[in-house]
């Protein structure tokens, strides 16, 4: 063997300790669903939707029945996987800056706070959508734009006791959209799409007449896939800057 290269794999030490290869573990299982879940909903957002409206009933009856099951598929478990595997990273987070903090202190707020206050903000957009039917777009934009600031606001009010990390509140936020996100995946996108999808497939094998409910149920589904593509903006902004970009100067960043 060359002993350049052989130099090179002896400079190599991988950790050994439990903590750090989870950590790595999480991090990498995080990004890979991240990447499939975000750029599923870019090109659903971006192409599909565009695409869609330009072939006739008759392509559609071939396209829909075909693409959007293994597409879906993916995006929908893509977005538990991710969620799923942030929010253990996150919990570690919590974990240690506890175990930092001088003092007795209860991480368990900074854990409740994030599920409950996130799943309100879902909770009121999935009543604007499915409930009172807001169908302007910007209207929906705006309300959704003030709840999600509110939200921000009250989860960094209630969990700033000094020893949370900026990390901790940073993915607090970014993690609380994905939360949103998800939630909107399984709640509103696919529970529409899924009945789409055999209304279509009925349409196009047997000739059965598309319920005229298809129409309001693609335009929830549409407005929950929008308000994800632009919820994704400001979530991975605030999940880049957990490490990257120390906002809460006032809260201890170090984390062992």
């Amino acid at each position: 063997m060359d002993m350049s290269l052989l130099a090179l794999f002896q400079g190599i030490h991988m950790p050994e300790d439990a903590n750090t290869n989870t950590l790595m573990l999480l991090r990498w299982v995080h990004f890979l669903a991240g990447i499939t879940w975000i750029g599923l909903l870019y090109f659903f957002n971006l192409v599909n939707v565009p695409f869609m409206k330009e072939i006739d009933a008759a392509t559609k009856g071939k396209v829909v029945p075909s693409l959007l099951p293994k597409a879906l598929w993916w995006f929908r478990w893509g977005a538990v996987v991710t969620v799923l595997a942030g929010i253990w990273y996150w919990m570690m987070i919590v974990g240690a800056d506890k175990r930092n903090a001088e003092g007795a202190v209860s991480a368990g707020q900074a854990i409740w706070s994030f599920f409950l206050i996130w799943t309100v903000v879902w909770a009121i957009g999935y009543v604007l959508i499915t409930v009172l039917r807001i169908n302007k777009g910007m209207v929906l934009a705006v309300i959704m734009a003030v709840v999600v600031i509110a939200a921000a606001w009250l989860y960094l009010s209630m969990n700033s006791h000094g020893w949370e990390s900026n990390r901790l509140l940073s993915i607090g936020i970014g993690g609380g959209l994905g939360w949103v996100m998800m939630l909107n995946v399984w709640g509103i996108i696919w529970r529409n799409q899924k009945k789409i999808i055999a209304w279509t497939k009925a349409n196009a094998n047997e000739g059965t007449a598309i319920p005229a409910e298809s129409a309001t149920l693609a335009r929830h589904a549409f407005l929950a896939s929008r308000m994800n593509a632009w919820f994704s903006l400001p979530m991975l902004f605030f999940m880049a800057a957990a490490s990257h970009y120390p906002m809460f100067t006032n809260i201890p960043t170090t984390m062992p």
